[in-house]
């Protein structure tokens, strides 16, 4: 494995770590928040090893694409690209029920997380 994409999954890791740490502490829309970059970091890893390179994006769909991540996915996907919008700017409407969306995000990166290291 290339020392880059390496330093991405530990990013990612790290991020998901945060995510627990802030989900335990009442903070759901900041662990929210994290399962996403904890995604895009891990996906764009996989473009790393695979093409020395990756696009500047957020959208976790796309990237999933590229990666040809697991078609069972996709939902998944799409939630936790929206997350990315909604927990960053005050005039999106919030999810609701963050606390069980946002225990759904964390068990969804850790699969992701799961399927980025058997397919690196």
């Amino acid at each position: 494995m290339k020392q880059e994409t390496k330093k991405w999954i530990e990013k990612a890791r790290d991020d998901l770590k945060k995510a627990k740490d802030n989900f335990r502490i009442g903070h759901y829309d900041l662990a929210s928040f994290l399962c996403q970059q904890a995604v895009e970091k891990s996906l764009k890893a996989v473009l790393i090893e695979r093409k020395n390179e990756f696009p500047k994006i957020h959208d976790l769909v796309r990237l999933g694409k590229l990666v040809e991540l697991d078609e069972k996915f996709a939902d998944k996907l799409k939630e936790l690209t929206l997350i990315y919008i909604y927990t960053r700017y005050p005039d999106i409407p919030e999810e609701k029920d963050l606390i069980s969306k946002s225990a759904e995000f964390i068990k969804h990166t850790e699969e992701i997380l799961k399927w980025v290291q058997k397919n690196l």
